[in-house]
């Protein structure tokens, strides 16, 4: 897999979130001609991207804002979990409660509790920018 797009819009917001969960910027550019409008199948397509890598430089996630045409709302603002379509980016942590602390600051919020799966792992979910669902790992051991 080469990475995951997510649409916002407020691609600043949404960058700066994944700065602060530890991804780099690893490319920004506009994006628009023939080719992008063949590529998604819609024409008219200008928008500016991110390009976030993970620090390993193994996972990339692709923040996009679309600039024309215009975006297209989702059913629901805040859909739950157990929403169909894409449900959640898993990030493996090493220190949970200062990941939450510090993503707190950029406006996300728990959607349940930081809890313990046995003796491996501590896990959340939380909500950021855009409504995007963001899991938390810390393996424990």
């Amino acid at each position: 897999m080469d990475n995951v797009g997510i649409v916002v819009d407020d691609l600043g917001a949404a960058v700066a979130f994944f700065v602060e969960l530890g991804m780099e910027v690893e490319t920004e550019a506009q994006i628009e001609g023939l080719w992008a409008d063949r590529t998604v199948g819609l024409d008219g397509v200008r928008s500016d991207i991110a390009m976030m890598r993970t620090p390993d430089g193994h996972g990339k996630l692709e923040l996009t804002k679309y600039r024309n045409p215009a975006v297209v709302g989702g059913e629901a603002k805040n859909p739950p979990p157990n929403t169909l379509g894409l449900h959640r980016v898993m990030f493996a942590v090493d220190d949970i409660d200062d990941v939450v602390a510090r993503l707190r600051g950029h406006g996300a919020e728990l959607l349940g509790e930081v809890a313990r799966y046995g003796d491996s792992y501590r896990l959340c979910y939380l909500r950021g920018p855009e409504g995007i669902i963001v899991a938390l790992a810390e393996q424990l051991g």
